[in-house]
């Protein structure tokens, strides 16, 4: 019996895909607690039985993912900006970042891209301090955003299939 079991992911990536008009308030409120507020946000997510409970209350309206290195690593330089006095700061120069996060020994963007990708002790951290990501409507249009990604649709899980679709919305 020595199957190999693949490590469960730690980490998602999830996007916005559907906009606010009339959605129960329990999805909406998933929405907000994911920082998801407007259509195409995306976010980090830790995965473990509470998150991912959330993700199943607001399915319909979210897509998610593992992010592979690259992926994480793309969207933290071209979209990625700090939150630094509520201010939405575009992710310049480390010294941003060793200001904001440099008591956990985040001091530049690769520590922050580390720590985000192994969901590290300071993860929390670090993901509150990204902005959310403004990101575009994926290039060549969503498939079926109201059909689930399993029946040829867009919303809920696609694993690695994550990676597809950030290439085209980054």
């Amino acid at each position: 019996g020595n199957f190999y079991v693949p490590p469960e992911a730690k980490l998602a990536f999830v996007i916005r895909i559907r906009g606010i008009n009339g959605i129960h308030p329990k999805p909406r409120k998933v929405m907000q607690l994911l920082r998801l507020l407007q259509i195409n946000n995306g976010t980090f997510v830790r995965l473990n039985k509470a998150t991912i409970n959330m993700l199943r209350l607001a399915e319909p309206y979210l897509a998610w993912g593992y992010p592979n290195l690259k992926s994480v690593r793309e969207l933290v330089y071209k979209r990625g900006y700090g939150k630094i006095d509520n201010k939405r700061i575009p992710l310049t120069d480390n010294a941003l970042i060793e200001k904001k996060l440099g008591q956990y020994g985040i001091i530049c963007m690769e520590d922050l891209i580390h720590e985000i990708f192994t969901v590290g002790p300071a993860f929390k951290q670090a993901n509150n301090f990204l902005w959310t990501f403004k990101l575009n409507t994926p290039n060549g249009g969503w498939r079926k955003k109201n059909n689930h990604f399993v029946d040829g649709g867009d919303y809920g899980n696609r694993e690695d299939k994550v990676n597809a679709l950030l290439k085209r919305m980054v």
